[in-house]
C-alpha cells in the first residue's frame, strides 16, 4: 500500500531554519514582554500602595525565581528590540539578500547575549 503525503506543509516536512525561529521567537518575547509588562505594572502599584505592598513584591522578586523571571523579561526585551531594529533595517530595504538575513541574525543573537549578559553583570556588581 502506497504511502499518503500530508496534504499540506507540516512539522515533519520542513527543517526549522534560522528565520523561522527568529520570527517565533520574536513573537515569543512579544508575549513574554506583555506578561513582564503586567508584572511591571504591579511594582509600580505596590509601590504607590505603600512601604508594607511593595517588601511583599520586592520579597518575591528577589527569590531565585523572580529573578529567572527578570532575567527573562530582559532577554525578551533585548531580544525584541534588536530583532526589531533588524525589521526597521528592512523596511528600508537593507540586508534582504539571504546571507545578509542569515549574519544580521546572527549579529542579533549574539548581541542578545552579550548585552543581556552586560545588563546582568551591572545588576550584580
Amino acid at each position: 500500500m502506497a504511502r499518503t503525503r500530508p496534504l499540506s506543509p507540516h512539522l515533519q516536512v520542513y527543517r526549522p531554519q534560522l528565520t523561522s525561529m527568529m520570527s517565533i521567537a520574536h513573537r515569543a518575547s512579544g508575549i513574554a514582554l506583555t506578561t513582564g509588562t503586567v508584572v511591571l505594572a504591579g511594582w509600580l502599584i505596590a509601590l504607590a500602595q505603600g512601604a508594607e505592598t511593595y517588601a511583599m513584591l520586592a520579597g518575591w522578586l528577589t527569590h531565585p525565581l523572580g529573578q529567572f523571571v527578570l532575567f527573562g523579561y530582559s532577554a525578551a526585551l533585548i531580544y525584541h528590540a534588536l530583532n526589531g531594529i533588524r525589521h526597521l533595517g528592512w523596511d528600508i530595504g537593507y540586508g534582504l539578500t539571504i546571507p545578509e538575513v542569515y549574519r544580521n541574525g546572527h549579529i542579533v543573537l549574539f548581541l542578545t547575549l552579550i548585552l543581556t549578559a552586560g545588563l546582568w553583570t551591572a545588576v550584580w556588581m
